[in-house]
């Protein structure tokens, strides 16, 4: 009886202390550099001690309308991702990036094989059919992540600690300069960021000339 109460105390206070070390939250903004909010940019906290990613999640890359959805996808390594044909004419997925290079070949439906992403780095997509298609994959070494929305904010829940905070945007000219951050669970750490190493989209002279045979 005495040996079932410590158990359930010990028990009881893993899940306080497991409670506890979540608490702490980083509430960002990020801009560019003419102040304004900066929509789809991937944020990212890198823990010090480095993680050994076990379970494999799955994310969704969609096809709509001859458009990847979403535009900018978040992942942590070994994530598989599948890759749905949304539209009624055929589409055929690839990256020639080094941190993933593949392909789908001309598919409907969701009859392609989720790929399955094992190496950090930024993955461009793009279709051979539908040269205006364009998408971006951030793979990070992290589960604490997440893409600004349209006012350019994240909210992260993390265990308090010592973090590298990592940003890209696909109109990132360079990589972004690494800074380190700490997190306290006793207050939220709300800040903005600057983001002055962005180039201007390049004009679009893609065409889709040859969609209508697939």
């Amino acid at each position: 009886m005495k040996s079932k109460c410590i158990s359930q105390l010990i028990f009881v206070a893993a899940l306080f202390i497991a409670q506890y070390s979540v608490a702490a939250q980083l509430e960002l903004q990020v801009l560019d550099d003419k102040g304004n909010p900066l929509k789809d940019a991937v944020v990212a906290l890198v823990p010090e001690k480095k993680i050994d990613f076990t379970s494999v999640p799955t994310a969704i890359m969609d096809q709509r309308q001859n458009m990847f959805v979403p535009g900018v996808l978040a992942i942590r390594v070994n994530t598989q991702v599948r890759f749905p044909n949304s539209d009624d004419v055929r589409h055929h997925v690839y990256s020639f990036s080094p941190a993933k290079k593949f392909e789908l070949r001309l598919y409907h439906g969701m009859t392609a094989e989720p790929v399955l992403f094992d190496k950090p780095g930024t993955v461009v997509l793009g279709c051979n059919i539908h040269d205006s298609m364009v998408a971006y994959i951030y793979v990070v070494e992290t589960d604490y992540f997440a893409v600004t929305d349209n006012a350019g904010k994240i909210s992260l829940a993390a265990p308090a600690g010592m973090y590298q905070l990592q940003i890209y945007h696909p109109q990132m000219g360079s990589e972004f300069p690494e800074s380190t951050i700490k997190l306290d669970e006793s207050q939220p750490l709300n800040n903005s960021i600057s983001v002055n190493n962005l180039v201007a989209p390049k004009a679009s002279d893609a065409s889709d000339e040859f969609s209508d045979l697939f």
